[in-house]
């Protein structure tokens, strides 16, 4: 299943592009006139030089590259990012440097992954209380490690 997705391209790379036929995401590169260092625990906002019209009932996600976290220690913030339908601004990618060293970011570099999804709109109805389940109010590892 596809979706038609507009986008208008004012970087100088080419469009984002899934790089097998299994892939989930598109890689989002950077859109820098000049590169910037980015110090350990520092985060910055970082333009793609894309906009896009996304259908309705639908969002964009932007998500950390693995290989990028894994060897340099460069993660996405607000993960996954959400881009809403309606929104028509250029997407940027907020990434920080978790790694004890200074990182550096290219022109060009692949810096996140863009995941389209269909959104479910959900009719919340106000009731006094909830039925309850098995598992109540147990979160956030109340099952313990397995």
């Amino acid at each position: 299943m596809s979706i038609a997705i507009k986008i208008v391209n004012k970087s100088h790379h080419s469009l984002p592009a899934y790089a097998t036929s299994g892939a989930s995401g598109m890689d989002l590169r950077a859109n820098l006139e000049l590169a910037l260092q980015l110090q350990p625990m520092e985060r910055i906002l970082i333009p793609t030089g894309l906009f896009l019209a996304i259908p309705e009932n639908y969002e964009a996600q932007v998500r950390p590259r693995s290989g990028l976290a894994l060897k340099q220690g460069l993660t996405c913030l607000n993960t996954p990012g959400t881009i809403d339908a309606d929104y028509r601004g250029e997407i940027k990618v907020i990434l920080i440097n978790l790694s004890t060293e200074i990182q550096t970011i290219q022109d060009g570099d692949r810096i996140a992954q863009l995941v389209f999804c269909a959104v479910e709109k959900a009719n919340l109805e106000s009731v006094i209380e909830l039925e309850i389940t098995q598992r109540g109010e147990g979160g956030f590892g109340h099952t313990g490690k397995q």
